[in-house]
């Protein structure tokens, strides 16, 4: 994911050098590069950041499975086998 980002900083990089004043490639720069990557880098973003705030709250270093998996052993499944009659 991060090579692809790199790129496309290189590329508005490269269109902001081929502007004729400073302030349009400061605007191309920022407008066409930064403004749309950071965005897409935080929607990107939002589940490893879930999963390390759930791995904070919970306070394990194995997440939120463990806890789960012991509080269930032991109980039934509640399955039935018996055939129908």
């Amino acid at each position: 994911m991060y090579i692809v980002a790199i790129a496309w900083i290189y590329v508005t990089l490269l269109m902001a050098m081929t502007e004729t004043n400073i302030t349009a490639a400061i605007l191309t720069f920022c407008l066409y590069g930064l403004a749309p990557l950071s965005l897409l880098l935080w929607i990107l973003g939002t589940p490893h950041r879930r999963r390390a705030a759930r791995k904070k709250r919970l306070g394990s270093d194995s997440g939120a499975v463990a806890p789960l998996v012991d509080s269930q052993l032991g109980k039934p499944d509640g399955s039935d086998t018996k055939p129908d009659q």
